[in-house]
C-alpha cells in the first residue's frame, strides 16, 4: 500500500532525525533508558509475531503481556539488588553474596555466549534473505564468518571501531519500530473505515505444548539487566528509574505492535522454522517493509551482537581474575558461537538463550530473596517469598521450556 510506505519512510526519518539530536544523545535521563530499552525490543521485534502468530494465535497479545510480566518480574529482583546489595559489594560483603554474584557472572557469561549467536545467526538470515536466499546451510556458513571476524578482529584490535555503530544502530532500531507501528496502526483505521478490516479466524489451543514454548521465549524481553552494569555512568537511583521506564516502554511497544499486526495472521502461515517470516507477515503495508527491516535487523543485530561479546570478553576476564584477557575472552565467545551455531537451528537457539538469562535471574532472584530477609523489617519474609519464587520459575522454565516448531 503506499499509504504505508509514505509513512513508514517519513516517521522512520523523522523518528531518526529526533533520535540521533545531539541535545537527545546528550540527555543522560534519556540514555540511562535507551540501553536497556534497546536491548528488550533489539531483535524480539523480529522474531515475536511469527513465533506467536504459531503458538498463541489470536491470544498473541496476552502471551506477549505475560512475557513482560515474567521480565518486569525479574526486573524488580535486579532493581532491589542494584539498591540494596550493590552497593555492599565495595565493602565487606558476607560470603554467601559474593558467591552468588560469582555465580551470576559465570551465568551471564554463558548467556552472552548463546545470545551472540542468536544475534548473528539472525544477521545473517536477514542478510541472506535480502537475495531471496533461506537455506539454514548458507545461514549457518555466513555467521560462522561474521563470529570469526568479529572475534578475531576483537583479539587482534579490540571492538571500539564496531561499537561506534551502536549509536546509529539503536536510533534506526527505535525509529523503524516506532514507523512500522504507526503505519500498522493508520492501514488498520483505513481498513476499518472502509470496512476491509478482518480478525483472523486462527484458533489454537493452549496446550501444554504451547506453554513450554512460551516458556523459551523470555529472550524476547531480555536486556533490562543492563542497567546493574551501567554504575561507572549513571547512580543508583537513575539506574533504577531508567530500567523501570524501559520496561514500561517496551511493553507499551511490544504489545501495540502485537495487537496490530495480529490482523495479518493466517491459518497458513508458516512462522515456525523461518527466522526472517516477519518480512511475509507485513508485505501487505507496503513494499519497502522488506528492505526497511532488513536494514534495521542488519544494523541492531550488529550493533547488540558487538555490545554483548565486549560484555562476555570482560565477564570471562574477571571471571578468572584477569588471567585471561579481555581480547582472549572475546576469541572464546566467537568459538563457543560458532560451535552453538553448527548445533542448533534459530529456534532452539533462543530457548537456549531463554533458559541462559533465566538461570542468571534465579540467581539475581535469589540474592534479592536473602538480601530482603538480611535488611528484615514488617513485610520482610513477604519480600523474601516474592523474590524466591523467582528462583522456583526459573527452574520451572530451564526445565521445561522447549523451542518452537518441535
Amino acid at each position: 500500500m503506499v499509504i504505508g510506505d509514505i509513512i513508514l519512510v517519513a516517521a522512520s526519518l523523522l523518528g531518526l532525525a529526533l533520535l540521533l539530536n545531539p541535545r537527545v544523545l546528550k540527555w543522560r535521563s534519556w540514555r540511562a533508558t535507551v540501553t536497556p530499552l534497546a536491548s528488550i525490543i533489539g531483535s524480539g521485534f523480529l522474531v515475536a509475531g511469527p513465533i506467536l502468530s504459531q503458538t498463541a494465535g489470536v491470544w498473541a497479545f496476552a502471551a506477549m503481556l505475560g512475557l513482560c510480566a515474567v521480565g518486569y518480574y525479574y526486573g524488580s529482583a535486579i532493581r532491589h539488588n542494584i539498591a540494596f546489595v550493590e552497593p555492599g559489594l565495595e565493602q565487606h560483603a558476607p560470603g554467601v553474596v559474593v558467591g552468588i554474584e560469582e555465580a551470576s557472572r559465570i551465568a551471564l557469561s554463558l548467556a552472552y555466549f548463546v545470545s551472540v549467536t542468536y544475534y548473528l545467526n539472525l544477521f545473517s538470515a536477514f542478510a541472506l534473505r535480502s537475495g531471496n536466499i533461506v537455506d539454514d546451510f548458507w545461514i549457518r556458513v555466513v555467521a560462522t564468518a561474521v563470529i570469526a571476524f568479529i572475534g578475531i578482529l576483537g583479539l587482534l584490535r579490540g571492538l571500539g571501531a564496531l561499537e561506534k555503530v551502536e549509536t546509529f544502530a539503536v536510533g534506526l532500531k527505535l525509529s523503524l519500530i516506532g514507523a512500522l507501528c504507526l503505519a500498522l496502526l493508520v492501514v488498520s483505521f483505513l481498513a476499518l473505515k472502509g470496512g476491509e478490516f478482518s480478525w483472523p479466524a486462527v484458533s489454537h489451543d493452549a496446550g501444554i505444548q504451547e506453554i513450554q514454548v512460551l516458556l523459551g521465549l523470555v529472550i524476547l524481553v531480555q536486556g533490562f539487566e543492563t542497567s546493574r552494569y551501567l554504575g561507572d555512568e549513571y547512580d543508583t537511583k537513575l539506574r533504577i528509574k531508567t530500567m523501570r521506564h524501559a520496561q514500561w516502554i517496551s511493553t507499551g511497544i511490544y504489545l501495540v505492535f502485537i495487537v496490530l499486526i495480529t490482523r495479518y495472521f493466517t491459518t497458513n502461515f508458516s512462522g515456525a522454522g523461518e527466522e526472517t517470516a516477519i518480512i511475509d507477515l507485513l508485505r501487505p503495508v507496503g513494499i519497502l517493509v522488506a528492505p526497511l527491516i532488513i536494514t534495521v535487523a542488519l544494523a541492531s543485530q550488529l550493533s547488540a551482537a558487538v555490545a554483548d561479546m565486549n560484555g562476555a570478553g570482560g565477564l570471562i576476564s574477571e571471571t578468572s581474575r584477569k588471567k585471561v584477557s579481555v581480547r582472549w575472552g572475546y576469541l572464546i565467545t566467537a568459538s563457543v558461537a560458532v560451535v552453538i551455531t553448527w548445533s542448533a537451528n534459530i529456534y532452539e537457539i533462543i530457548t537456549y538463550a531463554s533458559k541462559a538469562f533465566v538461570l542468571y535471574y534465579g540467581l539475581q532472584s535469589l540474592q534479592a530473596a536473602l538480601s530482603a530477609l538480611r535488611i528484615g523489617g514488617a513485610y520482610a519474609v513477604l519480600k523474601a517469598a516474592f523474590y524466591g519464587a523467582g528462583v522456583l520459575l526459573a527452574l520451572v522454565i530451564v526445565i521445561f521450556a522447549i523451542p518452537a516448531g518441535v
